[in-house]
């Protein structure tokens, strides 16, 4: 029987011989990028892997996530590892797809690299004779909440409910089974070393705009016109205007763009469509700062005399990390990585659906380095290859021996001891509740 330090070398030996096998999906993936629910591609790779390494993937789990399980020597809690399929649309990425302009600028395809490198860890080392319980290795779809009409036109349609990935996820009980979950983020961020934990990161809610108006002949007649690119001007520039009224501990970011701002040059624009999120540290401050968004946004319809229709959509919860999972992180990256190359923050303003796992069970999701550039950029690129992608693989391994060694004692314990923020049923009731759409007339 060997010790668990015996093991977790055994199986990052097992993925160190099969590194060049896991860059190569890296790197496959960087370079056929695809944005979220369109990860036909990277889905069908995923499950031809999963399949070589001995799973029984199923795909097409809210449209293109892949699940593959791997059972331990006894009955135990289960332990979902998570790794991100799609891409975003980045202008000017020299990796960009030339259709559809999607590109890995945020190194989900690191991810996908060190979920897939984790599975072929520890089943070639054969760790699952030594653990309790399950780990579910699960790739999931459209954590990037883009492409926003093409979504809500797939809800419209019945196609989706939800219009992020693990969301979505949740709903079809495809997390019902699961216990606690974790990912790893690759980042470029240099603060953060090679590997970091943050406190907590931002949620958001989602809004689509559109501003109604009047066309008329913008060089005869634009006094017959009701202008709706003016309005929204005037609804962004109050946006703007009442920035200085959130609070920073809310962490408050509205970050809206103009997706058509009219139909032709000589038309007065008579249909404006904006896209915006409302990011804040917790529902509370997100719910506050929606309404006050949703105030300027009428003010343009009002002083153009104009219509503004404003449809409000669930977005991401805040993300809280366990801290007791943290602990395991920090002690097994700074085993590999050095204790000086981990590091801890506090409040992160970006989102991520990994907020909502992290709402009804315990979830992880700290950052490893091994990227260049800015996030979401056109300069975003893999710049060590082994620390983006080999050595995610091992931490998330490394995690899995931890959580369910020893009868899976670890994982009994921060299970039982945590207190969900919601209940599922909760979580849904919540989501369902934010959708709305208003129409406002600044004419009457």
């Amino acid at each position: 029987m060997p010790s668990r330090d015996d093991l977790k070398r055994a199986v990052c030996e097992a993925i160190d011989r099969q590194s060049e096998k896991i860059v190569k999906v890296g790197e496959t993936i960087r370079k056929s990028p695809e944005l979220g629910f369109k990860e036909f591609k990277t889905a069908r790779l995923v499950e031809e892997t999963m399949r070589e390494i001995g799973l029984d993937p199923k795909g097409g789990l809210a449209v293109t996530g892949v699940r593959g399980v791997a059972r331990g020597a006894k009955d135990g809690p289960t332990f979902a590892l998570l790794g991100e399929l799609d891409g975003l649309v980045v202008a000017g990425h020299p990796v960009a797809d030339p259709q559809t302009g999607a590109a890995h600028a945020c190194g989900h395809n690191a991810q996908i690299a060190g979920l897939l490198g984790a599975a072929m860890g520890l089943v070639g080392a054969e760790a699952f004779e030594h653990l309790a319980g399950r780990v579910v290795f699960f790739a999931v779809p459209a954590e990037e909440y883009g492409d926003v009409a093409w979504r809500v036109e797939q809800a419209r349609a019945g196609k989706l409910e939800f219009l992020g990935g693990k969301p979505e996820l949740l709903r079809l009980g495809h997390f019902d089974d699961v216990d606690m979950a974790m990912m790893i983020h690759t980042t470029p961020v240099k603060e953060v070393k090679k590997a970091g934990i943050a406190a907590s990161n931002n949620g958001c809610i989602v809004k689509t705009v559109r501003y109604i108006g009047r066309a008329s002949h913008a060089g005869g007649a634009p006094h017959l016109g009701v202008n709706a690119l003016y309005a929204a001007q005037i609804g962004l520039a109050a946006i703007n205007a009442i920035r200085e009224t959130f609070k920073d501990e809310d962490s408050i970011r509205v970050h809206p763009i103009i997706t058509h701002g009219g139909s032709q040059v000589n038309v007065i624009p008579a249909d404006v469509r904006i896209e915006t999120y409302v990011r804040g540290k917790t529902v509370e401050a997100i719910l506050d700062a929606n309404v006050r968004v949703d105030r300027a946004l009428k003010a343009g319809a009002l002083a153009l005399g104009a219509l503004v229709e404003i449809e409000t959509l669930p977005g991401y919860l805040p993300l809280f990390n366990h801290m007791g999972m943290a602990a395991h992180f920090k002690a097994n990256a700074s085993a590999l990585l050095g204790a000086d190359q981990v590091t801890e923050t506090g409040h992160r303003s970006g989102s991520t659906d990994m907020g909502d796992i992290s709402h009804v069970m315990p979830t992880l999701h700290p950052y490893m380095g091994g990227a260049s550039g800015s996030g979401h950029g056109a300069d975003f690129a893999i710049a060590d290859p082994k620390l983006a992608y080999i050595e995610p693989a091992k931490q998330l391994a490394l995690m899995a021996v931890d959580m369910l060694w020893d009868d899976a004692k670890a994982a009994k314990e921060i299970i039982s001891e945590f207190k969900p923020r919601m209940t599922k049923e909760a979580y849904l009731t919540f989501q369902r509740g934010i959708a709305k759409t208003e129409l406002f007339d600044g004419g009457k």
